[in-house]
């Protein structure tokens, strides 16, 4: 199975724009439940209008993904550093940062 086996049609943006009305009738009605609206120019798809209540309930599995990227970068940038230790290669008293 591809991913042109289960993506939806996309629908051109112009064609959007037009019945964005009724696409918000729609989300309305159906609210999370509703199908997402894939767009773009010459229907290559290149964004996704979804319904709030969905983007409410998704919110936090996007933070999520967002700390595992910080995370990541983080933990490529090697070991970590106490601040004791940095405080103390500024001339600092590391007593000072307990």
């Amino acid at each position: 199975m591809s991913i042109s086996d289960v993506m939806p049609v996309v629908m051109p943006s112009g064609e959007l724009r037009e019945k964005l009305p009724a696409v918000l009738k729609r989300f309305r009605a159906e609210q999370a439940s509703a199908t997402p609206v894939i767009f773009g120019s010459h229907r290559k798809p290149e964004a996704v209008v979804i319904p709030f209540e969905l983007y409410a309930q998704l919110l936090p599995a996007i933070e999520d993904l967002e700390i595992a990227a910080v995370v990541r970068e983080r933990a490529a940038a090697g070991p970590a550093v106490p601040l004791s230790g940095i405080a103390e290669r500024v001339g600092l008293n590391p007593a000072d940062f307990e």
